[in-house]
């Protein structure tokens, strides 16, 4: 395709946005088309960077770090959203910290003072922390610095983004019906938002496959508590019993937290798939279609990696 030719992206989520961003600095003339602007998944991300359980790995590695190098640059701009925090992640079982872990800055692991009760292996690093919120804002900010526009429509497939001869399908759930992917399927998250008590560190529990996740992340006045991941529901409605747990899990690792006041309750459907997909079809009419969605709870950490995937197919490819 030409440098100017314009480019419809589908969704606003952080993929979606991420990609328009990318393709709209490399001098593309670009639209975005989302029934949600920004997507609610996206908005209600803790968020932390880590490529946790997602496919390709050859892949998903270097989408990561490519990501973890602009989200290193973009901290040096607290307008972003952005702040490089060190916390640790622990596990009740002896687990081996997993090697994106490892290397991080600081990267250590925790003598058994430094563990609340009950754990029995933990590590500490430093990594990009991220208010979805704000960053969300950041990037359609710059989207629309950039010559970028947001139309606010509810698609019925991925034809009805036209007339256009390139689409980029950044969809997330949705691709589920628009392309369709029958492989795609959402994982319920819900996360609640509290009154920060002097918290300055994240804290995060490995629970393997539990649908019960604990963790905490500090953003100035306000601490995301996590979590949820309920396999195949796409309800975002509030579930007040699994916010209970989500406070008690909390609490009983940092008892500050009892005492906050709640503020919101996050809701997202993850949309997650056997493997992630970024790859390029042409329709027989000639129309261009790049899919860039399936992150599952990574796609954040993938963003940037991904949308630099898509602007190689388009431009290069």
């Amino acid at each position: 395709m030409t440098a100017r030719e314009c480019v419809v992206v589908v969704g606003a989520g952080v993929s979606g946005l991420t990609t328009a961003v990318v393709l709209a600095e490399a001098g593309a003339s670009v639209r975005v088309i989302a029934g949600q602007v920004p997507g609610a998944t996206s908005l209600a991300a803790g968020a932390m960077w880590g490529p946790y359980v997602v496919e390709p790995k050859d892949k998903v590695d270097r989408w990561g770090q490519r990501s973890l190098e602009i989200f290193r640059e973009l901290a040096e701009d607290p307008a972003t959203g952005l702040r490089l925090t060190s916390g640790i992640e622990a596990s009740r079982t002896a687990e081996a910290a997993p090697d994106w872990a490892t290397a991080l800055p600081g990267f250590r692991p925790c003598g058994p003072d430094e563990l609340p009760t009950g754990f029995t292996a933990g590590y500490r690093f430093t990594v990009p922390l991220i208010d979805m919120p704000v960053y969300l804002d950041y990037l359609l900010r710059r989207l629309r610095d950039a010559g970028g526009t947001v139309e606010r429509r509810q698609l019925g497939t991925l034809a009805d983004a036209g007339p256009t001869s390139v689409i980029v399908n950044c969809a997330g759930l949705g691709a589920r019906d628009l392309v369709p992917d029958p492989e795609l399927r959402p994982i319920r998250g819900q996360h609640v938002v509290v009154t920060n008590p002097g918290l300055t560190e994240f804290f995060s529990e490995d629970t393997g496959p539990s649908s019960d996740l604990l963790c905490f992340y500090p953003h100035g006045d306000t601490v995301v508590l996590g979590g949820t991941a309920i396999e195949g529901e796409d309800d975002l409605s509030t579930d007040a019993k699994a916010a209970a747990g989500i406070l008690a899990r909390c609490a009983e690792v940092e008892p500050r937290l009892a005492q906050a006041r709640v503020l919101e309750h996050r809701i997202g459907a993850r949309p997650t798939r056997p493997r992630v997909r970024v790859e390029d079809e042409r329709w027989e009419d000639g129309t261009v279609v790049v899919h860039n969605y399936g992150h599952g709870g990574a796609g954040v950490t993938l963003s940037w990696g991904c949308a630099e995937e898509a602007r190689v197919l388009l431009f290069v490819k």
